[in-house]
């Protein structure tokens, strides 16, 4: 996940950067700036998470990414402006994993179990 962010963002740095425009290429950039932050929190999570308790903030982690990102290089790539009416719904997973994971961070499952 990590290293296909990096390679989106050196698309975006070096192939398209001359193709689009710069509010586009703003928005490829964000893309790619939110899909590799949570591609690093995804691996800082895995290294965690030795039982699999986070496995559901993960997911909303995953398809966050897919579909904020996926929306943002699909925007910009073809150009059709709908993709971005469902990128709040990547950008929500994201913000719904974070909070799940300060939840469970705050009130951890009971060890007894």
């Amino acid at each position: 996940m990590a290293g296909l962010a990096v390679m989106l963002g050196a698309f975006g740095a070096h192939a398209i950067k001359d193709k689009v425009s710069p509010a586009d290429l703003e928005i490829w950039k964000t893309g790619a700036h939110y899909h590799l932050v949570h591609a690093i929190a995804l691996l800082a999570l895995a290294l965690y998470d030795k039982k699999g308790s986070y496995r559901t903030v993960c997911w909303l982690w995953i398809v966050g990414i897919t579909i904020f990102g996926g929306s943002l290089y699909a925007l910009v790539g073809t150009q059709v402006r709908v993709f971005g009416a469902i990128t709040p719904i990547g950008g929500l997973c994201l913000i719904f994993g974070w909070l799940l994971l300060g939840f469970k961070l705050i009130k951890p499952e009971s060890d007894s179990g």
